[in-house]
């Protein structure tokens, strides 16, 4: 008993720094266990060192070093084998996809929630929020005006959307049952992130900060400031930081929130509207002067930029580039994905060290695209498509349909192994 007592007051005692230490020994030794009993079991078999893999992929994945070349193995998709989902009266503005792959979460500007929770393989639709007028949130289900932004936590549990009218749900993901509301934000909220293996919530907004939330503890953490103009776009990862893009600002900004400190990036011309962690260390991030940058979390300025990523297009007799509206990253990879409104979505390969940018291929689509995830095993792309850009009405698209496209993306090699990275 005595014994008991005094582990407990060292645990008590333990500085976060220790408890780390404690963890990692704790899962080392298991890890060596489950290695011994592994080699019992396959004694007559090779010996594979696959524990000691899989803990070098662990590390490097950590350290953002990590980068599983896909992009060689990716071919352009059949247009015939592009499925539709049609179920969203106005443009579809975001969506996620379950960290298992099986469903897709969307929104849209009909402020209907989760018009639609899909499910991936039969296409079916299993779950729909319905809208209401704004100032019924209290009274019905969904949001009551235009849903901007979406995260799923890493482990399928939760479900965070953020609308116009300043607030943020949280949904069970399982029954698309709400469970709390987050009010605090002064303006339209426009960006969410889970920090991946926790319930830990990032929330940017209009308003030009960053919101910490405990979504387990139903709770407000804090409050960071910096930005100049409306965040447009928050990612994040496993460690305790965002990046996050601030509109006309200009700059690209990376969050230390236990030292609620932040580095500036800037590169862009005109307004930074989307952004994507690629992995620890790297990102991507598109702009309406049609660039889209690679950063390095240790340099101030891109590493690689393709100016005008999507062409130029003819607006009242000028000469523009398309817009880049949405990117993605097959994180951990070298695959990247970016949207506008300019017929075709565009993938990409990062050459080594995130230096280069090389174009690879388009896959025909119509409309702005205002959202792209992958898939985590890599093998699916989903598109969030409208008739309008997700922020504004600037132009409108009639020949676009309101829906969410899965584009396959078929491999020569079988890539997508079920160690293929977590998308968030």
């Amino acid at each position: 008993r005595r014994r008991e007592a005094a582990a407990a007051e060292e645990e008590v005692e333990e500085t976060p720094q220790e408890k780390k230490l404690r963890l990692a020994k704790q899962y080392l030794e298991e890890l060596r266990q489950l290695e011994e009993e592994r080699a019992e079991e396959e004694e007559e078999l090779e010996p594979a060192d696959l524990i000691g893999d899989r803990l070098k992929e662990d590390v490097l994945e950590q350290k953002g070093r990590l980068q599983r070349l896909v992009a060689k193995d990716v071919q352009p998709p059949d247009p015939a084998r592009i499925r539709v989902l049609r179920g969203h009266q106005l443009p579809v503005t975001c969506l996620v996809i379950s960290p298992d792959d099986r469903f897709i979460f969307s929104a849209s500007k009909d402020g209907s929630l989760i018009k639609c929770k899909w499910e991936v393989d039969s296409g079916k639709r299993l779950c729909v929020v319905p809208g209401g007028k704004k100032g019924t949130e209290e009274r019905h289900m969904g949001h009551a005006s235009q849903v901007l932004c979406m995260a799923i936590s890493s482990d399928g549990k939760y479900l965070a959307t953020g609308d116009r009218n300043k607030l943020i749900m949280i949904w069970d993901a399982a029954t698309c049952k709400r469970l709390h509301i987050f009010t605090g934000h002064r303006d339209a909220v426009s960006g969410l992130s889970f920090r991946k293996g926790t319930h830990q919530l990032y929330s940017a907004s209009h308003d030009r900060c960053v919101k910490v939330w405990d979504v387990a503890e139903n709770a407000y953490v804090e409050t960071l400031f910096g930005h100049q103009d409306v965040i447009t776009g928050l990612d994040s990862l496993s460690r305790e930081c965002c990046v996050t893009a601030g509109g006309r600002d200009g700059t690209v900004r990376l969050w230390k929130i236990p030292e609620e400190s932040q580095l500036v990036f800037s590169g862009h011309q005109g307004s930074i509207d989307c952004i994507q962690l690629i992995n620890e260390e790297h990102m991507v991030s598109g702009a309406d002067d049609g660039s889209l940058a690679l950063w390095g979390l240790t340099k101030k300025k891109p590493l690689a930029l393709a100016r005008q990523a999507h062409g130029e297009q003819d607006a009242q007799g000028l000469q523009q580039p398309y817009w880049i509206s949405a990117v993605a990253a097959l994180r951990s990879s070298d695959l990247l994905a970016t949207g506008s409104h300019s017929g075709s979505v565009k993938l990409w390969k990062c050459g080594e060290g995130f230096r280069k940018l090389e174009h690879l291929l388009d896959i025909p689509l119509v409309g702005f695209v205002n959202s792209l995830k992958f898939s985590a095993a890599g093998d699916f792309l989903v598109a969030g498509v409208g008739q309008e850009h997700r922020l504004g009405r600037w132009w409108r698209i009639k020949e676009a349909k309101n829906s969410i496209c899965i584009i396959p993306l078929k491999e020569k090699t079988t890539a997508s192994s079920p160690e293929s990275p977590g998308s968030s």
